[in-house]
């Protein structure tokens, strides 16, 4: 399987839903068979992968909110490749 690029388009599998959950005040990925509680920094780069926006326009986004965090494409795309591999996005 090729490696996540910043051109690749990339969104929630299909029957897979984001969501901010109050009571355990974080968000949650919903599939048919359950919910998977996101800490903080899956939930930012989630809540912008809405199949529309290439990966290094989400990157972009994260770098102006989160300016002094260095590393953050690096990371970013490493998340991007787990949450692939268990089958979240694609």
């Amino acid at each position: 399987m090729k490696l996540i690029d910043g051109e690749q388009v990339l969104g929630l599998r299909r029957g897979y839903r984001l969501q901010w959950e109050p009571r355990q005040d974080c968000h949650v990925l919903l599939y048919p068979e359950g919910m998977i509680k996101l800490n903080a920094s899956a939930g930012w780069v989630l809540e912008l992968l809405d199949g529309q926006r290439c990966v290094a326009a989400i990157i972009d986004g994260l770098a102006q909110r989160f300016p002094d965090v260095q590393g953050l494409d690096e990371d970013v795309l490493a998340f991007l490749e787990v949450a692939r591999g268990k089958h979240w996005i694609e």
